[in-house]
């Protein structure tokens, strides 16, 4: 038997089940999240230790990257995991995980590996192939977000090795790109602080990203930020310009903040958006179809803490129209018992959302009103 395989089978119909769903109910008190009239959440898989990044394969399973060392499948009936997989063990904050072609893709803090037939294999996972150990190998922000973008490249970001510094352009502080084989690296976008989030909207194939403003310069600044990304090519402005609007302090008389692109939204200060994916399902209202969701992770460092809630972004011609706050409730005062990180559609059109400091993934469905 592979020694990295765990399994946590989900019993339902026996009493050891039912307590144990007793248990998850005190500990994931999702009835203190408060969501739009008609929608419900409920919790899709309570014991995935540091869950955060999130890819749905083919078949009923989700996958699941962590920041400790291990990457997890779920496989699903309904609206809820049947057992926890572990597929891998022992990896460097395998934080980021994708699907092509049957394929599980996982990026560690300097590498990028590939399972082959993973979802033939979640009981006897195979040995990774490395495509690239090409990336830096620092551990801050080190962790890395990873999707397939529509011209087919797996976009991998580099997060600055600092909270404020003046990093080598080519290394760091970028969204890079490659070709599923790990070839034909290329930068896509500068100026990018840590963004650990990002999707393409599915009208205009466009990347939308988000990306975490620097710390200690108080409570209320730099805002995070909701980036749009037509084209390769562009800056948006880090370390030099904060929010599109802000000079560093350090470092901002080099170069001025009319020379970057200015965010799509200003989140707000702090709020540590995470992921961001576009609700193409259609169990929603129409009004939700095209909307970006964005995951708050919140805030380590602020007076009063901000975020923990997820957040809609209504997008129109390339240009945001409507900011608002979709679901919250994982803080209650100035106690969190949980932080949202990404968020996955499912194919009835429900909505997943990971949550690392619980070590569960809640499902947002509608019900109607």
């Amino acid at each position: 038997m592979n020694r990295n395989l765990r399994i946590v089978p989900l019993l339902a119909g026996c009493p050891a089940f039912a307590l144990a769903l007793a248990a998850s109910a005190q500990r994931l008190p999702v009835q203190d999240i408060k969501l739009p009239p008609g929608f419900e959440i409920g919790v899709f898989a309570d014991d995935v230790p540091d869950a955060r990044a999130l890819a749905r394969g083919k078949g009923e399973v989700v996958f699941v990257g962590t920041r400790s060392d291990r990457v997890f499948a779920l496989p699903y009936s309904g609206s809820k995991a049947r057992r926890v997989v572990t597929i891998a063990s022992g990896l460097r904050s395998p934080n980021g995980v994708a699907i092509r072609d049957g394929s599980l893709y996982v990026a560690e803090v300097s590498r990028i590996l590939r399972f082959d037939d993973i979802e033939a294999k979640l009981d006897s996972p195979p040995k990774p192939l490395v495509l690239t150990d090409r990336f830096p190998r620092e551990s801050h922000h080190g962790w890395k977000f990873i999707r397939f973008g529509p011209d087919g490249r797996l976009y991998v970001p580099v997060g600055a090795p600092c909270n404020i510094c003046e990093p080598d352009p080519a290394r760091y502080a970028l969204i890079s790109r490659i070709r599923p084989d790990g070839s034909d690296y290329e930068v896509f976008a500068r100026g990018v602080r840590n963004s650990v989030g990002f999707d393409w909207d599915p009208r205009t194939k466009e990347l939308w990203f988000t990306d975490n403003g620097r710390d200690w310069l108080g409570d209320d600044l730099p805002s995070d930020e909701l980036n749009h990304a037509p084209a390769p090519g562009m800056h948006f402005g880090y370390p030099y310009c904060h929010q599109g609007d802000a000079p560093d302090p350090e470092f901002g008389r080099k170069r001025p903040c009319s020379e970057f692109s200015p965010p799509a939204v200003k989140l707000g200060a702090h709020v540590a958006a995470l992921g961001a994916r576009f609700y193409t399902g259609t169990q929603f209202p129409p009004e939700y179809r095209n909307n970006l969701f964005i995951a708050e992770h919140g805030s380590w460092n602020r007076s009063r803490k901000v975020g923990y809630r997820i957040v809609r972004v209504v997008l129109e011609g390339g240009r945001a129209v409507k900011h608002e706050v979709f679901a919250e409730g994982w803080l209650q005062g100035e106690s969190a018992w949980g932080r949202p990180v990404d968020l996955e559609v499912m194919p009835d059109g429900s909505l997943l959302v990971s949550d690392d400091y619980a070590g569960a993934i809640y499902r947002i469905a509608y019900r109607g009103r």
